[in-house]
């Protein structure tokens, strides 16, 4: 569905001035993956890898994000889109301010219109909550409301929703790791189910 929107969002991010993050940011940290992905990760804010190379999740916890969007959804990350809520880097990754995420918020759901995708997956609780909260969907905490999927209509269109944690919380505490990649199974369920149905309606 894009229409070159994507290239222009990204220009005004990587000239935004809306908080005080630009002060002390390296890198702006827009997104990056296909502008017609039919996945979006959403996680909360780049770390110092992220800040050090303008790209999201190229970390330790980005490799298992990456490894999970390869081996569990058959899909690599140019095919899906991956951003954060926040486009600067906290300092000393500190978490988001709430004046810091209405600055940087609307960049985002102009990114989602944008690429238009099947499937939002929010990875952490700050992604979870900003966003389940935006599109008025029930969040209590990520422990409570992870793994399930949860539809809404963005511009007339049925869009998934679903939370998992944060892939750097797998890293600190590895029982996690299967608790994610079993959130990915459901989310690959969801995919194969969309494309089957497209496939049924053009077949």
């Amino acid at each position: 569905m894009n229409d070159g929107r994507l290239d222009e969002i990204v220009y005004e991010i990587m000239n935004c001035r809306n908080c005080t993050l630009h002060l002390s940011k390296k890198n702006y940290v827009p997104g990056e993956g296909s502008e017609s992905a039919q996945v979006m990760f959403i996680g909360e804010a780049p770390g110092r890898e992220e800040d050090e190379q303008g790209r999201p999740f190229v970390g330790n916890a980005g490799k298992l994000l990456t490894d999970m969007i390869q081996e569990i959804l058959g899909l690599s990350r140019k095919d899906v889109y991956i951003t954060n809520i926040l486009k600067c880097r906290p300092p000393n990754n500190r978490d988001p301010m709430e004046s810091e995420i209405d600055a940087c918020f609307p960049y985002l759901m102009r990114q989602i219109l944008a690429i238009d995708p099947d499937v939002i997956v929010c990875l952490g609780r700050h992604s979870a909550r900003v966003i389940f909260e935006h599109f008025q969907i029930p969040f209590r905490s990520i422990t409570r409301d992870r793994g399930v999927l949860r539809e809404k209509e963005i511009h007339g269109k049925k869009t998934y929703f679903i939370a998992t944690y944060h892939p750097a919380a797998a890293l600190y505490k590895p029982p996690l790791k299967e608790i994610i990649e079993e959130d990915f199974r459901t989310l690959a369920s969801i995919i194969k189910r969309k494309n089957k149905t497209l496939f049924d309606f053009f077949s």
